[in-house]
Protein backbone atom coordinates (compact mmCIF):
# COMPACT_ATOMS: atom_id res chain seq x y z
CA UNK A 1 0.00 0.00 0.00
CA UNK A 2 1.38 3.38 -0.93
CA UNK A 3 1.74 6.05 1.66
CA UNK A 4 0.02 9.39 1.83
CA UNK A 5 1.23 12.00 -0.66
CA UNK A 6 0.61 15.69 -1.14
CA UNK A 7 0.45 17.78 -4.29
CA UNK A 8 1.64 21.27 -5.09
CA UNK A 9 -0.34 23.47 -7.34
CA UNK A 10 1.08 26.24 -9.45
CA UNK A 11 -1.13 29.17 -10.30
CA UNK A 12 -2.00 29.98 -13.87
CA UNK A 13 -1.49 33.33 -15.51
CA UNK A 14 -4.76 35.24 -15.52
CA UNK A 15 -6.02 32.91 -12.83
CA UNK A 16 -8.58 30.20 -13.19
CA UNK A 17 -9.80 32.24 -16.12
CA UNK A 18 -6.84 31.34 -18.27
CA UNK A 19 -6.64 28.19 -20.35
CA UNK A 20 -3.20 29.07 -21.76
CA UNK A 21 0.23 28.04 -20.48
CA UNK A 22 2.17 30.53 -18.43
CA UNK A 23 3.99 32.91 -20.71
CA UNK A 24 6.29 34.99 -18.60
CA UNK A 25 9.64 36.68 -18.71
CA UNK A 26 12.26 35.51 -16.28
CA UNK A 27 12.29 37.48 -13.03
CA UNK A 28 15.10 36.78 -10.62
CA UNK A 29 14.24 36.34 -6.97
CA UNK A 30 16.21 38.98 -5.06
CA UNK A 31 16.86 36.85 -1.95
CA UNK A 32 17.69 33.12 -1.96
CA UNK A 33 14.53 31.28 -0.98
CA UNK A 34 15.90 28.54 1.23
CA UNK A 35 13.24 28.18 3.88
CA UNK A 36 9.76 29.24 4.89
CA UNK A 37 10.89 32.39 6.68
CA UNK A 38 12.82 33.58 3.64
CA UNK A 39 9.80 33.02 1.42
CA UNK A 40 7.34 34.65 3.81
CA UNK A 41 9.60 37.69 4.27
CA UNK A 42 10.66 38.04 0.65
CA UNK A 43 9.87 41.31 -1.10
CA UNK A 44 7.34 39.48 -3.26
CA UNK A 45 5.29 38.00 -0.41
CA UNK A 46 5.96 39.99 2.74
CA UNK A 47 2.55 41.73 2.62
CA UNK A 48 0.63 38.68 1.38
CA UNK A 49 -1.00 35.79 3.23
CA UNK A 50 1.00 32.57 2.85
CA UNK A 51 0.27 28.97 3.74
CA UNK A 52 2.68 26.05 3.24
CA UNK A 53 2.54 22.32 3.86
CA UNK A 54 5.34 19.98 2.71
CA UNK A 55 5.18 16.31 3.62
CA UNK A 56 7.71 13.51 3.11
CA UNK A 57 5.57 10.61 2.02
CA UNK A 58 8.44 8.17 2.00
CA UNK A 59 9.41 8.88 5.62
CA UNK A 60 5.87 9.80 6.69
CA UNK A 61 6.90 13.04 8.33
CA UNK A 62 6.31 16.73 7.88
CA UNK A 63 9.15 18.73 6.37
CA UNK A 64 7.72 22.21 6.65
CA UNK A 65 4.50 23.78 7.86
CA UNK A 66 3.59 27.43 7.87
CA UNK A 67 0.00 28.48 8.55
CA UNK A 68 -0.81 25.05 7.19
CA UNK A 69 -4.16 24.85 8.98
CA UNK A 70 -5.37 28.29 7.92
CA UNK A 71 -7.93 28.73 5.16
CA UNK A 72 -7.03 30.16 1.76
CA UNK A 73 -8.73 30.67 -1.59
CA UNK A 74 -7.28 27.77 -3.61
CA UNK A 75 -8.24 28.97 -7.12
CA UNK A 76 -7.74 26.23 -9.73
CA UNK A 77 -6.01 23.85 -7.35
CA UNK A 78 -9.62 23.00 -6.48
CA UNK A 79 -9.47 20.91 -9.66
CA UNK A 80 -7.34 18.38 -7.79
CA UNK A 81 -10.46 17.45 -5.80
CA UNK A 82 -12.55 17.20 -8.98
CA UNK A 83 -9.84 15.13 -10.64
CA UNK A 84 -9.70 12.72 -7.69
CA UNK A 85 -13.50 12.40 -7.82
CA UNK A 86 -13.40 11.55 -11.52
CA UNK A 87 -10.63 8.99 -11.00
CA UNK A 88 -12.70 7.30 -8.32
CA UNK A 89 -16.10 7.26 -9.99
CA UNK A 90 -15.99 7.67 -13.77
CA UNK A 91 -14.22 4.46 -14.71
CA UNK A 92 -11.80 4.25 -17.61
CA UNK A 93 -14.27 5.64 -20.16
CA UNK A 94 -16.80 8.48 -19.99
CA UNK A 95 -20.48 7.74 -20.43
CA UNK A 96 -21.49 10.16 -23.17
CA UNK A 97 -25.21 9.41 -22.81
CA UNK A 98 -27.69 6.63 -22.15
CA UNK A 99 -29.72 5.19 -25.03
CA UNK A 100 -32.95 3.23 -25.29
CA UNK A 101 -34.26 1.96 -28.61
CA UNK A 102 -37.90 1.20 -29.43
CA UNK A 103 -39.53 0.19 -32.67
CA UNK A 104 -39.96 3.77 -33.83
CA UNK A 105 -37.58 5.90 -31.75
CA UNK A 106 -34.17 6.20 -30.19
CA UNK A 107 -34.24 7.88 -26.79
CA UNK A 108 -31.12 9.72 -25.60
CA UNK A 109 -30.61 10.64 -21.94
CA UNK A 110 -27.71 13.11 -21.46
CA UNK A 111 -24.95 12.56 -18.91
CA UNK A 112 -23.32 16.02 -18.75
CA UNK A 113 -20.42 14.80 -20.92
CA UNK A 114 -18.41 17.91 -21.97
CA UNK A 115 -16.66 16.18 -24.91
CA UNK A 116 -19.71 15.94 -27.19
CA UNK A 117 -18.99 17.77 -30.48
CA UNK A 118 -16.00 19.37 -28.73
CA UNK A 119 -13.12 20.38 -31.04
CA UNK A 120 -10.55 18.71 -28.76
CA UNK A 121 -12.03 15.27 -29.50
CA UNK A 122 -12.03 14.12 -33.11
CA UNK A 123 -13.85 10.84 -32.52
CA UNK A 124 -17.50 11.39 -31.60
CA UNK A 125 -19.25 8.08 -30.87
CA UNK A 126 -22.63 9.62 -30.02
CA UNK A 127 -22.68 11.68 -33.21
CA UNK A 128 -21.68 8.64 -35.26
CA UNK A 129 -24.48 6.61 -33.68
CA UNK A 130 -27.09 9.28 -34.31
CA UNK A 131 -25.98 9.74 -37.91
CA UNK A 132 -26.69 6.05 -38.55
CA UNK A 133 -30.18 6.14 -37.03
CA UNK A 134 -33.20 6.23 -39.35
CA UNK A 135 -35.73 6.49 -36.54
CA UNK A 136 -37.00 9.48 -34.63
CA UNK A 137 -34.40 10.74 -32.17
CA UNK A 138 -35.81 11.90 -28.86
CA UNK A 139 -33.80 13.49 -26.06
CA UNK A 140 -35.25 12.82 -22.64
CA UNK A 141 -35.14 14.95 -19.51
CA UNK A 142 -32.48 14.47 -16.87
CA UNK A 143 -32.12 15.34 -13.22
CA UNK A 144 -30.10 18.51 -13.85
CA UNK A 145 -30.60 20.05 -10.43
CA UNK A 146 -28.15 22.93 -10.36
CA UNK A 147 -27.52 26.30 -12.02
CA UNK A 148 -25.68 27.05 -15.24
CA UNK A 149 -23.36 29.48 -13.45
CA UNK A 150 -21.64 28.51 -10.23
CA UNK A 151 -22.02 29.92 -6.74
CA UNK A 152 -19.74 32.94 -6.38
CA UNK A 153 -18.62 33.18 -10.01
CA UNK A 154 -17.87 36.67 -11.33
CA UNK A 155 -21.04 37.56 -13.23
CA UNK A 156 -19.32 39.94 -15.68
CA UNK A 157 -17.21 37.09 -17.08
CA UNK A 158 -20.38 35.52 -18.51
CA UNK A 159 -19.20 35.73 -22.13
CA UNK A 160 -15.69 34.39 -21.45
CA UNK A 161 -14.85 30.94 -22.80
CA UNK A 162 -13.24 30.05 -19.46
CA UNK A 163 -16.62 30.47 -17.75
CA UNK A 164 -18.81 28.42 -20.08
CA UNK A 165 -22.16 27.49 -18.57
CA UNK A 166 -22.80 24.09 -17.07
CA UNK A 167 -25.55 22.01 -18.64
CA UNK A 168 -27.02 18.53 -18.88
CA UNK A 169 -25.98 18.11 -22.52
CA UNK A 170 -23.05 20.37 -23.41
CA UNK A 171 -22.37 20.74 -27.13
CA UNK A 172 -19.20 22.29 -28.58
CA UNK A 173 -18.06 22.94 -25.01
CA UNK A 174 -20.96 25.43 -24.75
CA UNK A 175 -18.78 27.87 -26.70
CA UNK A 176 -18.76 29.51 -30.14
CA UNK A 177 -15.62 30.02 -32.26
CA UNK A 178 -15.35 33.14 -34.42
CA UNK A 179 -12.49 33.44 -36.91
CA UNK A 180 -11.72 35.69 -39.87
CA UNK A 181 -11.44 34.28 -43.38
CA UNK A 182 -11.05 36.76 -46.26
CA UNK A 183 -12.57 39.54 -44.14
CA UNK A 184 -15.65 37.39 -43.42
CA UNK A 185 -16.53 35.71 -40.16
CA UNK A 186 -16.45 31.94 -39.90
CA UNK A 187 -18.70 30.80 -37.04
CA UNK A 188 -18.62 27.34 -35.46
CA UNK A 189 -21.24 26.15 -34.90
CA UNK A 190 -23.01 28.07 -37.72
CA UNK A 191 -26.20 27.84 -35.67
CA UNK A 192 -25.21 31.05 -33.89
CA UNK A 193 -24.86 33.15 -37.00
CA UNK A 194 -27.29 36.00 -37.59
CA UNK A 195 -27.94 38.53 -40.33
CA UNK A 196 -25.54 41.12 -38.94
CA UNK A 197 -22.75 38.59 -38.54
CA UNK A 198 -23.41 36.92 -41.90
CA UNK A 199 -23.27 40.18 -43.87
CA UNK A 200 -20.48 41.87 -41.96
CA UNK A 201 -17.19 42.80 -43.59
CA UNK A 202 -14.92 42.61 -40.57
CA UNK A 203 -12.01 44.94 -39.97
CA UNK A 204 -8.68 43.65 -38.68
CA UNK A 205 -9.50 44.90 -35.18
CA UNK A 206 -12.71 43.40 -33.83
CA UNK A 207 -14.30 41.49 -30.98
CA UNK A 208 -17.60 39.78 -30.15
CA UNK A 209 -20.14 40.60 -27.48
CA UNK A 210 -23.57 39.40 -26.43
CA UNK A 211 -26.06 40.39 -23.79
CA UNK A 212 -26.41 38.46 -20.56
CA UNK A 213 -28.57 35.33 -21.07
CA UNK A 214 -29.08 35.93 -24.79
CA UNK A 215 -27.27 34.53 -27.80
CA UNK A 216 -27.53 37.66 -29.89
CA UNK A 217 -23.84 37.97 -30.83
CA UNK A 218 -22.55 41.29 -32.20
CA UNK A 219 -19.30 42.54 -33.70
CA UNK A 220 -17.66 45.36 -31.80
CA UNK A 221 -14.39 47.24 -32.05
CA UNK A 222 -11.49 45.36 -30.53
CA UNK A 223 -8.11 43.84 -31.23
CA UNK A 224 -8.82 40.17 -31.95
CA UNK A 225 -8.18 37.82 -34.86
CA UNK A 226 -9.94 34.80 -33.39
CA UNK A 227 -12.51 34.82 -30.60
CA UNK A 228 -14.04 32.01 -28.57
CA UNK A 229 -16.96 32.97 -26.36
CA UNK A 230 -19.45 31.09 -24.26
CA UNK A 231 -23.09 30.85 -25.26
CA UNK A 232 -25.98 30.80 -22.84
CA UNK A 233 -27.74 27.50 -22.32
CA UNK A 234 -30.94 29.27 -21.22
CA UNK A 235 -30.71 27.79 -17.76
CA UNK A 236 -33.64 29.97 -16.70
CA UNK A 237 -35.88 28.90 -19.60
CA UNK A 238 -36.34 25.16 -20.13
CA UNK A 239 -38.21 25.56 -23.43
CA UNK A 240 -35.48 27.72 -24.99
CA UNK A 241 -32.79 25.38 -23.67
CA UNK A 242 -34.43 22.36 -25.29
CA UNK A 243 -35.04 24.20 -28.56
CA UNK A 244 -31.37 25.18 -28.72
CA UNK A 245 -30.11 21.64 -28.09
CA UNK A 246 -32.47 20.30 -30.75
CA UNK A 247 -31.42 23.03 -33.19
CA UNK A 248 -27.72 22.32 -32.68
CA UNK A 249 -28.21 18.58 -33.15
CA UNK A 250 -30.40 19.04 -36.24
CA UNK A 251 -27.67 21.19 -37.77
CA UNK A 252 -24.86 18.78 -36.81
CA UNK A 253 -26.71 15.69 -38.07
CA UNK A 254 -28.57 17.37 -40.98
CA UNK A 255 -31.67 15.69 -39.64
CA UNK A 256 -34.90 17.45 -38.65
CA UNK A 257 -36.42 14.32 -37.09
CA UNK A 258 -35.11 15.21 -33.61
CA UNK A 259 -37.23 16.20 -30.63
CA UNK A 260 -37.33 16.53 -26.85
CA UNK A 261 -39.62 14.32 -24.80
CA UNK A 262 -40.98 14.53 -21.27
CA UNK A 263 -40.18 10.85 -20.84
CA UNK A 264 -37.24 10.06 -18.58
CA UNK A 265 -35.44 6.89 -19.65
CA UNK A 266 -32.03 5.81 -18.33
CA UNK A 267 -31.18 3.14 -20.91
CA UNK A 268 -27.78 1.60 -21.58
CA UNK A 269 -24.57 3.63 -21.66
CA UNK A 270 -22.77 4.73 -24.80
CA UNK A 271 -19.17 5.60 -24.07
CA UNK A 272 -17.47 8.65 -25.55
CA UNK A 273 -13.80 9.18 -24.59
CA UNK A 274 -11.16 7.64 -22.33
CA UNK A 275 -11.60 9.34 -18.96
CA UNK A 276 -7.93 10.26 -18.65
CA UNK A 277 -7.91 12.00 -22.04
CA UNK A 278 -10.37 14.48 -20.55
CA UNK A 279 -8.57 14.74 -17.20
CA UNK A 280 -5.18 15.40 -18.81
CA UNK A 281 -6.56 18.36 -20.75
CA UNK A 282 -8.44 19.54 -17.69
CA UNK A 283 -5.30 19.61 -15.55
CA UNK A 284 -2.76 20.71 -18.17
CA UNK A 285 -4.66 23.74 -19.35
CA UNK A 286 -6.75 24.17 -16.22
CA UNK A 287 -10.03 23.81 -18.08
CA UNK A 288 -12.82 25.12 -15.84
CA UNK A 289 -15.66 23.77 -17.97
CA UNK A 290 -14.28 20.22 -17.99
CA UNK A 291 -13.86 20.37 -14.22
CA UNK A 292 -17.44 21.50 -13.64
CA UNK A 293 -18.96 18.90 -15.94
CA UNK A 294 -16.71 16.19 -14.48
CA UNK A 295 -18.19 16.81 -11.04
CA UNK A 296 -21.71 16.70 -12.52
CA UNK A 297 -20.98 13.40 -14.30
CA UNK A 298 -19.74 11.92 -11.04
CA UNK A 299 -22.83 13.22 -9.27
CA UNK A 300 -25.10 11.64 -11.87
CA UNK A 301 -23.24 8.35 -11.49
CA UNK A 302 -23.30 8.26 -7.69
CA UNK A 303 -26.50 10.13 -6.79
CA UNK A 304 -28.64 9.84 -9.90
CA UNK A 305 -28.78 13.61 -10.37
CA UNK A 306 -26.52 16.40 -11.56
CA UNK A 307 -25.89 18.51 -8.49
CA UNK A 308 -22.37 19.55 -7.51
CA UNK A 309 -23.36 20.64 -3.98
CA UNK A 310 -24.84 17.24 -3.16
CA UNK A 311 -21.85 15.46 -4.66
CA UNK A 312 -19.43 17.57 -2.62
CA UNK A 313 -21.42 16.84 0.54
CA UNK A 314 -21.32 13.12 -0.30
CA UNK A 315 -17.54 13.19 -0.75
CA UNK A 316 -16.96 15.04 2.51
CA UNK A 317 -19.08 12.49 4.38
CA UNK A 318 -17.41 9.49 2.77
CA UNK A 319 -14.09 9.47 0.89
CA UNK A 320 -12.91 12.72 2.47
CA UNK A 321 -14.41 12.29 5.93
CA UNK A 322 -10.95 12.37 7.57
CA UNK A 323 -9.80 15.58 5.92
CA UNK A 324 -7.95 17.63 8.59
CA UNK A 325 -9.85 20.88 8.12
CA UNK A 326 -13.24 20.60 6.44
CA UNK A 327 -13.14 22.93 3.42
CA UNK A 328 -15.74 25.28 2.09
CA UNK A 329 -15.97 23.68 -1.33
CA UNK A 330 -18.56 25.08 -3.74
CA UNK A 331 -17.58 24.26 -7.33
CA UNK A 332 -15.49 21.94 -9.47
CA UNK A 333 -13.18 24.45 -11.11
CA UNK A 334 -12.07 26.92 -8.44
CA UNK A 335 -13.63 29.89 -10.21
CA UNK A 336 -15.46 30.84 -7.03
CA UNK A 337 -13.77 32.88 -4.33
CA UNK A 338 -16.10 31.21 -1.84
CA UNK A 339 -13.88 28.11 -1.96
CA UNK A 340 -11.67 27.87 1.12
CA UNK A 341 -9.10 25.11 1.70
CA UNK A 342 -6.08 24.72 3.96
CA UNK A 343 -2.63 23.65 2.70
CA UNK A 344 -2.80 20.65 5.04
CA UNK A 345 -6.10 19.53 3.52
CA UNK A 346 -4.62 19.86 0.05
CA UNK A 347 -1.78 17.57 1.11
CA UNK A 348 -4.31 15.15 2.59
CA UNK A 349 -6.08 14.93 -0.78
CA UNK A 350 -2.77 14.37 -2.55
CA UNK A 351 -1.99 11.62 -0.10
CA UNK A 352 -5.24 9.83 -0.89
CA UNK A 353 -4.56 10.21 -4.58
CA UNK A 354 -1.07 8.75 -4.19
CA UNK A 355 -2.32 5.85 -2.08
CA UNK A 356 -5.31 4.95 -4.24
CA UNK A 357 -4.38 5.85 -7.82
CA UNK A 358 -1.56 4.25 -9.87
CA UNK A 359 1.43 6.60 -10.03
CA UNK A 360 1.78 6.36 -13.81
CA UNK A 361 -1.80 7.54 -14.11
CA UNK A 362 -1.14 10.55 -11.85
CA UNK A 363 1.98 11.55 -13.78
CA UNK A 364 0.13 11.31 -17.10
CA UNK A 365 -2.66 13.58 -15.93
CA UNK A 366 -0.70 16.21 -13.96
CA UNK A 367 1.75 18.54 -15.76
CA UNK A 368 5.44 18.42 -14.95
CA UNK A 369 8.06 21.16 -15.32
CA UNK A 370 7.99 22.77 -18.76
CA UNK A 371 4.50 21.48 -19.63
CA UNK A 372 0.88 22.58 -19.23
CA UNK A 373 0.35 25.57 -17.00
CA UNK A 374 3.94 25.36 -15.72
CA UNK A 375 5.44 25.50 -19.20
CA UNK A 376 7.95 28.19 -18.22
CA UNK A 377 8.60 26.93 -14.70
CA UNK A 378 10.33 24.07 -12.85
CA UNK A 379 12.48 23.01 -15.79
CA UNK A 380 15.19 21.69 -13.39
CA UNK A 381 12.52 19.42 -11.90
CA UNK A 382 11.05 18.12 -15.14
CA UNK A 383 9.97 14.54 -14.52
CA UNK A 384 10.27 15.09 -10.74
CA UNK A 385 7.47 17.59 -10.08
CA UNK A 386 3.82 16.95 -10.93
CA UNK A 387 1.53 19.74 -9.83
CA UNK A 388 -1.55 21.84 -10.43
CA UNK A 389 -1.52 25.61 -10.57
CA UNK A 390 -4.19 28.02 -9.41
CA UNK A 391 -4.60 31.72 -10.09
CA UNK A 392 -7.16 34.38 -9.43
CA UNK A 393 -6.38 38.06 -9.23
CA UNK A 394 -4.31 38.62 -6.05
CA UNK A 395 -4.17 34.87 -5.39
CA UNK A 396 -1.62 32.28 -6.51
CA UNK A 397 -1.42 28.59 -5.64
CA UNK A 398 0.50 25.43 -6.45
CA UNK A 399 -0.02 21.92 -5.09
CA UNK A 400 1.42 18.58 -6.09
CA UNK A 401 4.23 16.07 -5.81
CA UNK A 402 8.02 16.36 -5.93
CA UNK A 403 10.62 13.63 -6.01
CA UNK A 404 13.45 14.89 -3.81
CA UNK A 405 17.13 14.49 -4.70
CA UNK A 406 17.35 11.66 -2.16
CA UNK A 407 14.62 9.80 -4.02
CA UNK A 408 12.00 10.51 -1.35
CA UNK A 409 8.51 11.41 -2.54
CA UNK A 410 7.17 14.70 -1.23
CA UNK A 411 3.72 16.25 -1.43
CA UNK A 412 3.21 19.97 -1.02
CA UNK A 413 0.80 22.86 -1.14
CA UNK A 414 1.75 26.53 -1.32
CA UNK A 415 -1.18 28.96 -1.19
CA UNK A 416 -0.67 32.73 -1.54
CA UNK A 417 -3.62 35.08 -1.02
CA UNK A 418 -4.15 38.83 -1.00
CA UNK A 419 -0.93 39.81 -2.71
CA UNK A 420 -0.39 43.04 -4.63
CA UNK A 421 2.87 41.95 -6.22
CA UNK A 422 3.59 40.94 -9.78
CA UNK A 423 2.12 37.45 -10.20
CA UNK A 424 5.15 36.22 -12.10
CA UNK A 425 7.53 37.32 -9.35
CA UNK A 426 5.50 35.37 -6.81
CA UNK A 427 5.58 32.26 -8.97
CA UNK A 428 9.33 32.62 -9.35
CA UNK A 429 9.77 33.01 -5.58
CA UNK A 430 7.69 29.88 -4.92
CA UNK A 431 9.59 28.06 -7.65
CA UNK A 432 12.93 28.89 -6.02
CA UNK A 433 11.62 27.74 -2.65
CA UNK A 434 10.38 24.40 -4.00
CA UNK A 435 13.51 23.71 -6.05
CA UNK A 436 15.55 24.25 -2.88
CA UNK A 437 13.26 21.80 -1.03
CA UNK A 438 13.73 19.24 -3.80
CA UNK A 439 17.52 19.56 -3.92
CA UNK A 440 18.17 19.55 -0.16
CA UNK A 441 16.00 16.58 0.83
Amino acid sequence: MKQVVFIVITLIAFGCSSSKPLLTKELAVKTPISNVDNLANSAELKNAHLGIAVYNITKQQWLQQYQHNKYFIPASTTKLFSCYTAMKYLGDSLVGAYITETKDSLFITPNADPTTLHKDFITQPLQQLLQSVKKTIAFSHTNFNTNALGFGWAWDDYIADYMAERSEMPLYGNTVDFSLENSKLKIVPPYFSNQQLANAIVAQKWDIERDFFTNNFRIIEGSEKDVTTSFTTFDNDRVKAEQQIIGLWREALKNDNIYYTNTTIKGKPIYSQPTDSLLKIMMHRSDNFFAEQTLLMASNTVLGEMNEAKMIAHLLKNELKDIPQKPKWVDGSGLSRYNLFTPESMVFLLGKMYAEIPWNRITTILPTGGTGTITNYYLPLKGRIFAKTGTLSNNVALSGFIQAKSGAMLSFSVLVNNHLSNTTSIRKAVEAYLINIAETN
